[in-house]
């Protein structure tokens, strides 16, 4: 191998003997902040729907679709509705939920157990009546007269599961009309079950607390024979029960050809939020808030463009990572790279700069050790060199006697010196260390033969003194 090469290799060799040390404790900070961290999202998150073909189920089909795209899986837990939601995130059977204002009282420990990731969209209150049923009552089935709540008394009213939050929000609507449930005959059925028997004449009025989006409204809002009740005092109702709000349903929205609805219909609407259990990861928080922005920020029949999602009626404390999301939009890094990778480096990089801020100082001692090193190669032979430098002192010459053999057998040690440091191999920086070894080795040899001639071993000949 030709010596170039091997003082290349010897210089990286020593390189890494230097810089090791401090690779491998850089390495392992790593390590331990990214364990400690956690960066990397998990590749399976459970989702609280809602009942099959309902708005919930719908928006959750969007949010799997979005969160597959950067590898996740998304799993879809059907459920009643939103209070049954809060009840799976309580237990931890699910991870996030979609839950409804006024669906169900929130416990001591929500606060610190769960975390809204913003308002995402308004459930407006349905109440669909069969214009069957006010004929019957003689009223005009053209023009039907119920216009208010307390109109529907002793009606058969189907009001949904318990699970899904409906029956605890119409109590709450008539108690604010001073009304009792027990004026009304009501029905727990499931939402499809009820809505079969509303249609089969056995239910006189639906109570829905649901999204525009949902099978079920749309289809019920234009089917003939049925009608829609009017929130006149809606505004009455958002100042009574802080977690309703006032919409209106605009003229035609439904079917712009057939003009349905015929007017403006005022209505009341919940506010529905999406909300993760606190020990939810940050990435899949971020995650669905930024879904959220895409799916939710879109007009519609209740909302202005970019109206939702929003940070406004939570009634959970908010996620961090959401509000980031929905006040400064997605980390810019995301839209240059990777999601796993800005994520990552988003997730870390206080970790990096703290290990990089206590590794740069530290670096300073790799060139000294490594200049240490290489003349350490050097360097060893000195003492080999001194010892013999030592022993040719205290041998006194007597001619060919005994001190006369030891000082050839320290020339001989010289001379294997010698050839150990010729076949030596250093960086070519430092090949004056080297030289300077062979020198002083000759300069020793020169003191030995000066002192006594050996047979063989001329004495040299000392460089004449001129005076300058």
């Amino acid at each position: 191998m030709k010596r170039s090469i091997r003082s290349l290799l010897l210089s990286l060799r020593v390189l890494l003997l230097s810089a090791g040390p401090l690779a491998l404790a850089v390495a392992a900070a790593v390590v331990l902040a990214f364990w400690w961290l956690n960066p990397n999202p998990p590749k399976r998150v459970v989702l609280a729907t809602g009942p099959e073909q309902s708005a919930y189920a719908e928006f959750g089909q969007r949010y799997a679709q979005a969160l597959a795209r950067v590898g996740i899986e998304l799993v879809l837990l059907p459920s009643e509705g939103a209070r049954h939601n809060l009840e799976l995130l309580r237990t931890g059977e699910a991870d996030l939920g979609f839950v409804q204002g006024g669906s169900a009282p929130l416990a001591l420990g929500d606060q610190q157990a769960l975390v809204s990731l913003g308002s995402l969209f308004v459930e407006p209150v349905w109440v669909f009546y069969r214009a069957q049923a006010v004929r019957t009552r003689g009223g005009d089935a053209l023009h039907p007269p119920v216009a208010r709540i307390p109109e529907l008394s002793g009606w058969r009213v189907g009001v949904g599961t318990a699970g899904s939050g409906v029956p605890e929000l119409f109590s709450s609507i008539l108690d604010a009309n001073r009304l009792s449930d027990k004026r009304f005959t009501l029905s727990n059925a499931d939402q499809t079950s009820a809505t079969v028997a509303f249609l089969a004449g056995k239910l006189d009025a639906l109570v829905f607390a649901s999204a525009p989006e949902s099978p079920m409204v749309q289809m019920l809002l234009q089917t003939p024979g049925v009608a829609l009740l009017p929130f006149a005092q809606n505004e009455a109702y958002a100042r009574r029960l802080g977690f309703l709000k006032p919409v209106v349903l605009p003229q035609g929205v439904v079917d712009l050809a057939a003009n349905l609805p015929a007017h403006n219909v005022p209505l009341i609407a919940t506010t529905t939020s999406l909300v993760a259990r606190v020990d939810t990861h940050p990435a899949v928080v971020q995650l669905m808030a930024q879904t959220a922005v895409g799916l939710h920020g879109e007009a519609g029949w209740f909302s202005q463009a970019r109206e939702f999602p929003n940070l406004a009626n939570a009634q959970l404390p908010l996620a961090a990572d959401a509000v980031r999301v929905l006040s400064g939009g997605s980390p810019w890094l995301q839209r240059y790279a990777p999601f796993w990778l800005a994520n990552v480096v988003e997730r870390m990089w206080l970790a990096l700069g703290l290990i990089v801020a206590l590794a740069l100082p530290l670096s300073r001692i790799v060139p000294p050790l490594y200049t240490m090193r290489i003349r350490s190669r050097v360097y060893r032979w000195y003492a080999e060199l001194r010892d013999i430098e030592d022993r040719a002192d205290s041998a006194a010459p007597d001619g060919a006697g005994p001190a006369a053999q030891r000082l050839r057998g320290l020339v001989d040690e010289l001379n294997a010196l010698e050839l150990k440091a010729a076949a030596m191999v250093v960086p070519l920086a430092y090949t004056d260390e080297l030289y300077a070894l062979r020198s002083h080795i000759q300069l020793v040899r020169k003191k030995l033969l000066l002192r006594q001639p050996i047979p063989d071993h001329p004495a040299p000949v000392p460089e004449p003194f001129v005076k300058t």
